[in-house]
């Protein structure tokens, strides 16, 4: 059976540090407590669609060691289809460490291992094409880069989701063209698309549209969201919640709107269901606790 949505990014065991504030230069702090979870954007983001009802499945590379096998335990938890899960020879799998404050307010620091070797040639495109769209996550490396761009070029009826990250609009725009012109939606947040357009919500969606991107829906934090397809465009608010920890809210987001596009609905619905399961992950710490399943939006 075809899937809904195949994630494409680096995975990452998240070993999340709570301190009792973020030490800048020369500073000292203390941890309060320490928790480590299976992470990655894209991950947590299929995580998020799968426990939505969501037949998914995930294209990254791990190594042969616990973190490896964390990600692959987690998966099959998850009903996260494996099949484009690549296991290295020999390496480390990689590592966020993360320091979150009594805010909720975050700091992180990537060890990429494996994730940075990932070749075009290891992955199998009968797999990636078999689903309604691909979702795209950053990676730091220049070799998952190019894979990730060769794939999407031999896939051209595929929906690509783009999350950017701030690793990659850090590339410019320039470097960004194929990914713009190959995404059915782009969800970058609102310090994303400055850095990228140098505009704000507005502006910024509007030149992403004209780079091609079907639709755009910009992550404003508690602001909430702006959604654009070139007919229309919505600010949504946010839903009210505690905030333990802001780690994985975006990728929550990304989860909820997919969730709306796969479903047929409109793109202000969209946005209000990205917002709604950002708000639930947004009241546990790590990135993937709080994500909600179905019967939990609908009560």
């Amino acid at each position: 059976m075809k899937l809904d949505c195949i994630g494409f990014g680096a995975l990452n065991v998240d070993r999340l540090y709570q301190v009792e504030r973020i030490a800048k230069s020369d500073e000292e702090s203390f941890i309060i407590g320490c928790e480590q979870h299976p992470g990655g954007s894209a991950a947590n983001t299929m995580v998020g669609l799968s426990r939505l009802g969501n037949r998914v499945g995930y294209i990254g590379k791990i190594a042969d060691d616990d973190g490896g096998r964390l990600h692959l335990r987690s998966f099959i938890d998850e009903g996260v289809d494996m099949r484009g899960i690549i296991k290295a020879d020999a390496g480390r799998s990689g590592v966020v460490i993360g320091f979150v404050d009594r805010r909720g307010e975050r700091a992180l620091y990537v060890d990429p291992g494996v994730n940075d070797d990932l070749e075009f040639e290891e992955i199998s495109l009968e797999y990636a094409a078999d689903s309604e769209f691909l979702h795209i996550t950053s990676f730091v490396g220049e070799c998952p880069f190019q894979a990730q761009r060769r794939l999407i070029e031999a896939l051209p009826s595929i929906r690509v989701s783009f999350d950017p990250g701030d690793l990659y609009v850090r590339k410019g725009l320039q470097a960004m063209r194929l990914f713009l012109r190959r995404s059915y939606v782009a969800i970058p947040n609102e310090n994303e698309l400055r850095i990228l357009t140098g505009e704000g919500p507005e502006e910024g969606a509007r030149v992403l549209l004209k780079e091609g991107v079907q639709i755009v829906a910009v992550k404003l934090g508690s602001k909430g969201c702006f959604v654009m397809d070139g007919k229309e465009r919505y600010h949504v608010p946010v839903y009210k919640t505690e905030v333990v920890d802001t780690t994985g809210a975006g990728d929550a987001f990304c989860a909820g709107f997919l969730h709306g596009l796969i479903a047929g609905k409109d793109i202000y619905e969209c946005a209000r269901l990205g917002n709604l399961v950002a708000s639930k992950k947004l009241s546990k710490l790590g990135a993937r606790a709080g994500l909600p399943h179905l019967q939990d939006l609908e009560s």
